[in-house]
């Protein structure tokens, strides 16, 4: 009897278990889909749509500037396992210079145009001749590079479609209030040009009615001659703040700053958290508009 009754329950347990395991499974089989991006902003878009499905690479890392950056081997093995890589699409150097090395290694990944249905300007950025590559930076631009990082996802993985277009949405309405907020915030503004290191802020400039005025020529520094013309300028438009992105050095825009009596302000346009950086970014050039 006392074998039988410890057989019992030994039987019991085991099925308990069993039972344990497959309920944790399904949880524990669903793996993210892998997706690579170029830079940080394009990190919060993917994540905003992917939520909890997707684990995000960003190829261009924290500090580090598009123009400039070389892959790591450590990357190239993340981009090898991802299933999507999210492109910006308009001429960015690190895409011209990488992508089809990129791509090599994966020759299977979905690739995501963010660029697909942007209207592009020319670059104010010698070292940049054609089209303005900076797309990101303009919040309507970032609504048409989520809409097609949803439609990237909604390819790669269908039976989830539903749960990245509610993302979408969402994020979507977010960009909305922060278009409004920044119109709202810059209309009226008492100067329209603004001095800035790279000219990076096209898209922006456009959309808010104002006008950049870049100091880096052709990749290099500044000829003194067009220094003087800058400051004339500045001079003559009662600028007084001097724009600056924080991976690039600051000598020269601290000269100009000294020359027309302002100051250095850093700007981001590659941080990561999108939504709070551009804020961040309308309330220095109301201020310095001011």
């Amino acid at each position: 009897m006392f074998k039988r009754t410890v057989f019992i329950t030994i039987t019991a347990a085991l099925a308990m278990i069993v039972a344990s395991c497959n309920t944790a499974a399904p949880a524990q089989m669903e793996e993210k889909i892998g997706v690579a991006v170029t830079i940080l902003p394009q990190q919060e878009f993917v994540v905003r749509v992917g939520g909890d499905k997707v684990d995000v690479t960003v190829m261009v890392p924290p500090g580090a500037s598009p123009h400039t950056y070389e892959v790591t081997p450590a990357q190239m093995v993340q981009l090898s396992k991802a299933m999507v890589y999210c492109k910006v699409g308009s001429p960015i150097e690190f895409e011209l210079a990488w992508l089809d090395k990129l791509l090599a290694q994966n020759k299977d990944i979905l690739v995501v145009d963010c660029s697909k249905g942007i209207d592009l300007i020319q670059s104010d950025d010698p070292d940049e001749p054609g089209m303005d590559p900076h797309i990101w930076t303009s919040p309507r631009n970032a609504k048409i590079m989520v809409q097609n990082i949803c439609a990237g996802l909604s390819q790669a993985d269908p039976q989830n479609r539903q749960y990245y277009e509610n993302n979408r949405d969402l994020y979507l309405k977010n960009l909305d209030e922060l278009d409004v907020e920044m119109g709202a915030l810059l209309n009226g503004a008492g100067a329209q040009t603004f001095i800035v290191y790279h000219p990076a802020w096209g898209y922006f400039a456009r959309d808010y009615g104002l006008q950049q005025l870049g100091i880096e020529q052709e990749g290099k520094e500044p000829k003194a001659a067009y220094m003087s013309r800058l400051i004339n300028e500045a001079r003559l438009q009662n600028i007084k703040v001097v724009f600056i992105s924080p991976e690039f050095d600051s000598r020269n825009a601290e000269a100009i700053a000294r020359e027309i009596g302002g100051r250095v302000v850093i700007i981001d346009p590659l941080a990561g958290d999108y939504l709070q950086n551009m804020r961040e970014v309308a309330a220095a050039f109301k201020e310095a508009l001011n």
